[in-house]
């Protein structure tokens, strides 16, 4: 299987350090927003986020965990039960402007179900999203990030791969891997 890395641990180090001050300039102190991670995998991407927000603005930072299983359109489809993550979320996000946190930006459909699950917790003012990697020609849905860390092309056959030295790798990574052939 051919491994391409995109992303090295001091890139995505670099890439959280921008999203923290796009998110300053653009949000100030954080007493109107709030940031939602994606559960699974968004929300290691949040954690990072909101540490290195808080060093940097000195602002406690309002962040939940979001799971859209239940909201899917696939939900039904499946040939076997998906299992629903927790969802964290103790604030309603009634006037807020909230920005969804995830790591790969794919179809678009994960995003979709986010919004919709979201709604139970109110009616947010504006809604943002940001993600480490925006695979920018394959959604199914008209979502676009407002934040990416990086951009790429990739095919149907591909994966994209983000690795986090918390979860136990070596380092954080993101890396492009083809789908093994039968």
């Amino acid at each position: 299987m051919q491994k391409r890395l995109v992303l090295n641990q001091q890139q995505i180090q670099i890439v959280l350090k921008r999203f923290c001050h796009q998110l300053i300039e653009n949000h100030d102190n954080f007493e109107n927003t709030v940031l939602l991670g994606l559960q699974p995998r968004g929300i290691v991407l949040l954690d990072r986020i909101v540490k290195e927000l808080e060093i940097v603005s000195g602002e406690k930072v309002p962040a939940g965990y979001l799971d859209a299983t239940f909201h899917r359109d696939d939900f039904r489809r499946r040939d076997f039960p998906l299992k629903a993550n927790e969802t964290k979320i103790n604030f309603l996000v009634e006037g807020k402007k909230v920005i969804l946190v995830d790591d790969v930006l794919y179809k678009g459909r994960s995003v979709r179900a986010a919004m919709d699950a979201m709604i139970a917790f109110g009616r947010p003012q504006k809604v943002e999203l940001m993600v480490l990697v925006d695979r920018k020609l394959t959604r199914d849905y008209p979502i676009m990030p407002d934040y990416f860390g990086i951009r790429v092309n990739t095919l149907d056959s591909q994966y994209v791969v983000v690795e986090w030295a918390s979860q136990g790798q070596p380092e954080d990574a993101v890396w492009i891997t083809e789908k093994e052939k039968k």
